[in-house]
């Protein structure tokens, strides 16, 4: 249990630093939780959603799964979504992929991981849908990355056509949906060109950069 230990130590040194630089920290975030993005990304332990963005606990709402999936199924995406955006009111969705993702290369070779297969079966209907595009790509380091980055543009539509965004954009609620991917090799996350307020933008947005990744 040596190991276990080691995280309540360190948990104690964080919180009395915490406590030491900024001593109103704590008893701000007991009373209020207003953050203006919500972050939907991969389980990958490398990918820690504050940190990459240089944001502090209570600035993003984040929901992880494998290969950042939005499944119209989902209820747990889905709660997290609607809560984020009628209670919380945040302003950005962030759907963020990252390169060289486990879960996409499973499903992009096909590979068997056990009870996650059907999991990323979401993500051979992706694989699919843009097979041609792939198949011109020989690389397979670059095929794999070009499938992390259909993925996300892929969510980021999914995102835009649940009820609850269709919900908010009729009603007038500001909230812009974006498609990123984080490079695991430098730490710098790329914009695909996706952000979008609308659903018909989403699906526009999204065959446009399509497009534009294949002449890339």
């Amino acid at each position: 249990m040596r190991d276990i230990e080691q995280l309540f130590a360190a948990n104690k040194a964080w919180s009395e630093r915490i406590h030491s630089e900024d001593p109103g920290f704590f008893s701000g975030l007991v009373h209020q939780q207003s953050p203006e993005y919500l972050w939907i990304g991969c389980s990958d332990s490398r990918v820690p959603a504050n940190q990459i963005v240089g944001l502090a606990p209570g600035e993003v709402f984040v929901h992880r799964n494998i290969a950042n999936q939005v499944v119209h199924t989902d209820l747990n995406a889905l709660s997290v979504i609607q809560y984020a955006v009628d209670v919380l009111h945040v302003k950005h969705i962030l759907v963020v992929g990252h390169y060289g993702c486990g879960g996409v290369s499973a499903a992009l070779n096909n590979n068997r991981v056990g009870l996650t297969d059907n999991w990323l079966r979401h993500v051979q209907d992706v694989r699919d849908r843009f097979q041609h595009a792939l198949d011109e790509v020989d690389d397979p380091v670059l095929k794999l990355d070009r499938l992390c980055e259909f993925n996300v543009m892929q969510q980021v539509v999914n995102v835009s056509q649940t009820s609850v965004l269709r919900e908010a954009w009729q009603r007038g609620q500001k909230v812009t949906v974006h498609g990123w991917c984080y490079a695991l090799t430098d730490g710098i996350i790329r914009d695909l060109k996706v952000s979008t307020c609308c659903r018909e933008q989403a699906i526009e947005v999204h065959r446009d950069a399509v497009d534009r990744l294949r002449r890339a």
